[in-house]
């Protein structure tokens, strides 16, 4: 392998990312830790811890907008109260099954996830207020709760088919 300078090297991480890698890996694997680009190194082990807590927040917000849209948009959709909005259901069953089990792979999540529940809802917002202006309703960001309207308890258990009426 050719050697690089630490330059050549910070440069190669924008050009070719998957060169750069295998180059400060092999690095690393023959201890020439002063050529690797710990720089951009550091960042991308970041990146990868945060990476699982994105994809947790992201179920959660689908869970938030789902719980949010059931409470307040079900009698808009076809078939009213009684009918209206068992894909909701689903979505939420879903997502809580992914987001479960990122937990249980990773238990650290644990913890993280429901600390992350005003930055679920925010991701949910603007899903809502689209899913409204489809059904009909005309609401404003200002509209919607600024902070969470759920618990992290009531967005993992909340048990909607029993809401459903038969």
């Amino acid at each position: 392998m050719k050697t690089l300078t630490k330059e050549e090297l910070k440069k190669l991480y924008d050009k070719d990312f998957p060169l750069w890698a295998e180059i400060n890996l092999e690095l690393l694997k023959e201890k020439a830790y002063e050529l690797v680009d710990w720089e951009n190194l550091l960042e991308e082990i970041e990146d990868m811890a945060r990476s699982d807590l994105k994809a947790c927040i992201s179920y959660l917000a689908v869970i938030l907008e789902h719980l949010y849209k059931w409470d307040n948009f079900r009698h808009l959709t076809k078939g009213g109260k009684e009918k209206g909005g068992i894909g909701w259901i689903r979505s939420i069953e879903l997502a809580r099954g992914e987001l479960e089990a990122l937990m249980e792979i990773y238990p650290s999540l644990k913890e993280k996830v429901p600390q992350n529940m005003n930055s679920a809802w925010k991701m949910a917002v603007p899903k809502i207020l689209h899913s409204a202006q489809d059904l009909g309703k005309k609401i404003t960001k200002k509209a919607l709760p600024e902070d969470c309207p759920y618990t992290y308890e009531q967005a993992m258990t909340r048990d909607l088919r029993k809401e459903l009426k038969p």
